[in-house]
């Protein structure tokens, strides 16, 4: 019985074996467009970027072999379990499908994070709760660095019977606490030109020398200009407080209520630290807008997410070229404030408003033809590019007989790259040796084949191996002979047969779906 603290539900403890599929690229829906030469600076290229359609658990794992370790932010937005999600989603699944649903594919973005990097969840009241806690196992405690609280709305929902909810949750983890980075968003300009000052060196604001609530304030007393004594904890020593009055880097004022106030210069560094109040950010009726500005179809997404908000999020822990995921991409806002923010990205849609809503998106943001959102804002001209991929079909599957064949649809070198996904090896073609099909990091290769492998085959092979190599042969049929015990630097092993037991294959939907989910009522709108 294991004695941490951990949430509990129904099927949790039912593991599963995700196949890991290969990705087909979708020429013909792939999208570039040549940027401006200013757009290329700081190797701020966008052409990484891939844009993916099916289930997200299958995507993910797809993803898991070149991206472990690799992306520095992850953000989701992931049915609510309210009701409110569109048509491909069953939202309205009972707490512990939920938690079923979500649990894999939280272990699975844990590996593709960064140890730098930092994962932010969208999440309502209702299962908040749960996630948090369930995070906390997967993520560690320890790396829970807070939520933010987002307004989503101001006025309205009044038809509520209690409380008229006004906000959302954006839950935040971090890979490990004690290598990431400090989290920063950049000043709003317009804010600076209403109360920030300049000097020779630099822009600045005044802040209070006295903060309430501080650990180890440092008491003394300080004379106002009409000798008043003003006793408090401060946030710098005596010296240093006189050492900065005389210099002009603190200042002794009168406020409107009569009392003094001491405070000083704070210069801006390039950047603050992001509040955990979003109150600023925009709202659900600004994302409607986008949508109507991009689609002409707001009610397709009934809460879409606005560009700010989420640009206030990828802005906490990346740069320019940094990699963002999102594997619940919706109507493809991460995905296009990513690119008009010069990142990297990844997006991930089931349904089929992949074609009708992300592609259009981020084609309109490439072809410089989305002027809404924070395209203004971050001075965006078009530019950059994303390849379209497909999830692979299962590789094996069941024949009119019950029996497990290679999946007709597979070609040789689908078959090639899918077998080497599930053995742990890179596909990468030798252009000399077509037996060096895929390599390993300790210089082990593999080789598919369709084919029977007899002795002449094994022995012309062995001649040209290098002493310090090793070959896996992955095939139909094998001679008795291959096998042999002298044989010590060529494996083989027989297909579909050795592949069955890495995982289930021919399941295309981890949606966990259920029959007949309750429901719930929906408040009205902003007003």
């Amino acid at each position: 019985m294991s004695n941490k603290l951990e949430l509990t539900w129904y099927g949790k403890e039912k593991e599963i074996s995700v196949e890991p599929r290969i990705l087909i690229e979708n020429i013909d829906l792939s999208h570039s467009n040549e940027p401006e030469p200013s757009l290329l600076e700081d190797d701020n290229a966008t052409y990484d970027n891939i844009l993916i359609h099916g289930d997200n658990l299958l995507a993910l794992k797809a993803l898991e072999q070149d991206y472990i370790g690799k992306v520095k932010c992850i953000y989701i937005d992931p049915p609510y379990n309210t009701g409110s999600a569109f048509e491909n989603y069953d939202d309205n699944v009972e707490h512990s499908t939920w938690l079923s649903l979500m649990k894999p594919r939280l272990e699975l973005l844990k590996k593709l994070l960064s140890e730098n990097g930092s994962i932010h969840i969208s999440i309502d009241d209702r299962e908040y709760a749960y996630l948090k806690v369930l995070c906390d196992e997967i993520f560690g405690r320890e790396n829970y660095v807070g939520d933010f609280i987002w307004q989503k709305k101001k006025g309205g929902s009044n038809d509520s019977k209690f409380i008229a909810v006004e906000h959302e949750y954006i839950l935040n983890y971090v890979k490990n606490i004690n290598k990431s980075d400090v989290w920063k968003i950049h000043f709003d300009e317009e804010y600076l030109k209403r109360y920030a000052f300049e000097d020779e060196n630099g822009r600045y604001f005044w802040d209070t020398f006295a903060r309430p609530g501080l650990k180890n304030p440092i008491i003394y007393d300080i004379t106002a200009p009409d000798g008043t004594i003003i006793r408090n904890g401060w946030v710098r020593s005596k010296e240093r407080f006189e050492k900065d009055y005389n210099d002009g880097a603190v200042r002794i004022i009168k406020k409107k209520d009569g009392e003094w106030s001491v405070q000083f210069k704070q210069y801006l560094g390039s950047g603050k630290r992001p509040r955990s109040i979003l109150n600023d950010v925009a709202t659900n009726s600004d994302g409607k807008k986008e949508m109507q500005n991009l689609f002409n179809d707001p009610k397709f997404f009934s809460y879409p997410k606005p560009e700010n908000l989420i640009r206030n999020i990828i802005e906490c822990n990346t740069a320019k070229g940094d990699l963002v995921l999102d594997s619940f991409l919706g109507s493809g806002t991460t995905a296009a404030v990513a690119h008009k923010m010069g990142r990297r990205w990844i997006g991930i849609e089931m349904g089929e408003q992949v074609y009708t809503h992300c592609k259009v998106r981020l084609d309109k943001v490439i072809d410089n033809k989305d002027t809404g959102g924070i395209t203004k804002a971050v001075n965006w001209h078009g530019g950059g590019g994303y390849k379209f991929y497909e999830l692979a079909p299962t590789l094996i599957k069941k024949d009119a007989f019950g029996e497990e064949i290679i999946n007709p649809e597979y070609d040789g070198e689908m078959l090639s790259a899918a077998v080497a996904k599930h053995e742990g090896y890179f596909y990468n073609p030798d252009k000399e040796y077509y037996w060096k099909q895929a390599k390993s990091e300790n210089n082990s290769y593999l080789y598919v084949t369709t084919r029977h492998v007899n002795k002449d085959m094994i022995e012309a092979i062995k001649q040209e191996m290098k002493d310090d190599e090793f070959l896996l042969i992955v095939c139909k049929s094998y001679d008795n002979y291959c096998n042999s015990d002298y044989q010590k630097s060529i494996a083989i092993k027989k297909i579909p047969q050795s592949l069955l037991k890495n995982c289930e294959f021919d399941v295309d939907n981890y949606n966990l779906n259920i029959v007949c989910p309750p429901e719930y009522k929906e408040e009205d709108d902003d007003e």
